[in-house]
């Protein structure tokens, strides 16, 4: 299904929020890190490939990204990308541990920032959820 052609209007505002958030400030390497992870847990083939070529063209080494569903058992990342990776999957999950890991990122981000960086993750999960569910699966 041609969903992007069939609801223009309205996939159009989720692609603005898209680039909007892009354009928020945030290191745009962290922000591809998360939606490739959201993208990971959520299982959306299109958007893992799509990200993680992405990511590749920022510079980002081969080695790390295959290292991203495995985050948590490795040394390679910074502890900020460590921590956004960490947040995505507590704003995934909605976890317990959303208070405790929002104190967390206060280390490395301000109010504004963490409400992009939380729109990005939830508008990740929205995206790779309409491409499972209704495009032609290639």
């Amino acid at each position: 299904m041609e969903y992007k052609d069939i609801a223009k209007k309205t996939i159009g505002h989720l692609y603005l929020a898209h680039t909007s958030i892009r354009s928020s400030g945030i290191d745009t390497k962290l922000i591809a890190l998360v939606e490739l992870y959201v993208s990971q847990v959520n299982g959306c083939a299109y958007c893992c490939a799509f990200h993680a070529q992405e990511l590749r063209e920022m510079g980002i080494t081969q080695e790390l990204i295959d290292k991203i569903p495995g985050y948590k058992h490795s040394s390679a990342f910074t502890p900020q990308q460590s921590i956004v990776l960490e947040w995505a999957e507590a704003v995934i999950t909605l976890s317990e541990r959303i208070d405790t890991l929002k104190t967390q990122l206060r280390d490395y981000f301000n109010d504004r920032e963490i409400v992009e960086l939380t729109a990005s993750i939830s508008l990740m999960g929205a995206l790779n959820r309409l491409r499972i569910t209704l495009a032609d699966k290639t």
